[in-house]
């Protein structure tokens, strides 16, 4: 597999590749420039150049005019975005249609771009899967995408995680438009929303994680972490003896279970897994 490097985290698409990645004609990809929607890199000659932040924009806007949502009004919702947003980036946001209402859903509120009216969460779940559905990528049609495989785009968002946390996302979500059962991209994606402080999205990468690698110690300490953030206590001190038992070597989860017992009045369970921490975290002489 070909290296990567850093310099090609910052690799720019032409209009064509944009096109092919997002699933918009050209021309309708040139619609959305000229309406103002995104503003893309222009080289000395004029051409087009799209970032991952581009491609993250057009994606959403690509589903809304799948819901039959005019490019006027697409515009429109992105600008009051941009002025309740502040330097929010928009990138983090779940953009949708419910029934006439465009939603704009950021993990735990949802509300009205063009009123700026908050709406009640009934079943986040629904939501997730919606938004979901509207900025899913499309398989890619075409040789002549950046050939880049589903590991490749994992190396590259892993490399520009700390430089560029939103281009990294882009990556992953790139992985996982190639192969939705990838581990490694589920579990980084969830880990930069759960920095985010995004918890639901984080919960949800890390249980389709586990959903195609039950397995995997990694994704039910992450999983724990997440429910012991939300409150969920019980819940997460399953996720964490799940992981103690798949890999008993996973100190950071025998360490969290220590608290958590002590917490509940589980001395002795307490006791246990500091014990197994202490073991593990001290250097062999």
């Amino acid at each position: 597999m070909p290296s990567t490097t850093p310099s090609e985290a910052k690799s720019l698409f032409d209009t064509a590749q944009a096109a092919r990645i997002v699933g918009l004609p050209v021309e309708r990809l040139r619609r959305c420039v000229r309406a103002g929607l995104i503003a893309p890199h222009r080289t000395g000659r004029g051409h087009l150049r799209f970032d991952f932040v581009d491609l993250i924009l057009l994606r959403t806007t690509r589903g809304l005019m799948q819901q039959r949502v005019p490019i006027r009004r697409i515009s429109r919702v992105l600008r009051s975005l941009r002025r309740q947003l502040g330097h929010r980036p928009l990138t983090k946001l779940n953009v949708f249609v419910d029934g006439r209402r465009v939603v704009a859903w950021d993990g735990t509120e949802r509300w009205q771009p063009e009123s700026g009216q908050y709406l009640f969460n009934f079943d986040t779940a629904s939501m997730a899967k919606r938004a979901g559905s509207v900025g899913q990528l499309p398989e890619p049609k075409s040789t002549k995408l950046p050939r880049f495989s589903t590991s490749e785009w994992c190396d590259l968002a892993m490399e520009i995680e700390e430089s560029s946390p939103l281009e990294a996302r882009a990556a992953y979500h790139h992985a996982l438009d190639l192969d939705p059962g990838n581990v490694i991209a589920r579990i980084n994606l969830g880990r930069l929303l759960h920095a985010d402080g995004n918890l639901v999205g984080a919960e949800s990468h890390f249980r389709e994680a586990i959903r195609h690698d039950p397995a995997c110690a990694l994704a039910w300490y992450n999983l724990g972490v997440v429910l012991e953030d939300d409150k969920r206590t019980d819940d997460a001190i399953g996720c964490y003896e799940q992981a103690t038992n798949l890999d008993p070597d996973l100190a950071d989860a025998h360490w969290n279970l220590s608290l958590l017992y002590e917490r509940a009045g589980r001395r002795q369970d307490a006791l246990r897994h500091i014990s197994i921490y202490r073991r593990l975290v001290t250097p062999r002489r």
